[in-house]
């Protein structure tokens, strides 16, 4: 059952990751890496890695995904640029994939079987205990980076104010003749 349900995550993942780079709209470019992020993630789980698959999760599915869509939102998009001729390097790309994947398919044939070693439990209090001690001024900066990257964000993407429409000025009241106010 786990072999079919590897199985599975392969074929979306790889699937996904083919959409990847043969989209031709950038947004949907993002979102089918946003796919392949989250399956990498469910392949983490299948590992017995769940700590990996929470920072797969929350980094990169949530944050960089989240980070790509903001840039591919506010930046302007540019339609009349053509690419000359996209399909001539694909033959060539092609053979040297082809090639690669067979060096490595060969290497890992021939590479013997290694005994697969226990797993290791490392308890996430310890982590957290240790971003917040022995890591604390890396684990800071990394908080102002992302609280940087976050203003800015908003920053870029309110429009601009338009100057404030001056208040008008109440109308003046009439006085009578005892100087007294009437509205």
């Amino acid at each position: 059952m786990e072999q079919l349900a590897f199985g599975l995550v392969a074929a979306v993942l790889l699937y996904s990751a083919l959409r990847v780079v043969s989209e031709d709209n950038l947004v949907h470019t993002v979102l089918w890496l946003g796919v392949t992020l989250a399956t990498t993630a469910a392949a983490y789980v299948l590992l017995h890695a769940p700590f990996l698959a929470a920072i797969q999760i929350i980094l990169y599915t949530g944050g960089a995904l989240t980070l790509m869509l903001f840039g591919v939102m506010l930046t302007q998009r540019v339609e009349s640029v053509e690419v000359p001729n996209a399909a001539a390097g694909q033959g060539r790309a092609a053979i040297v994939v082809a090639l690669l994947f067979g060096v490595i398919a060969a290497a890992v044939v021939k590479t013997p079987g290694l005994p697969s070693s226990p797993p290791v439990d490392v308890p996430v209090r310890a982590l957290g205990r240790s971003f917040l001690t022995t890591h604390l001024l890396a684990f800071e900066v990394l908080s102002v980076l992302l609280l940087t990257a976050m203003v800015g964000a908003i920053v870029l993407a309110r429009k601009a104010d338009p100057a404030p429409a001056p208040t008008p000025k109440p109308a003046p009241k009439a006085h009578d003749a005892h100087g007294e106010a009437h509205p």
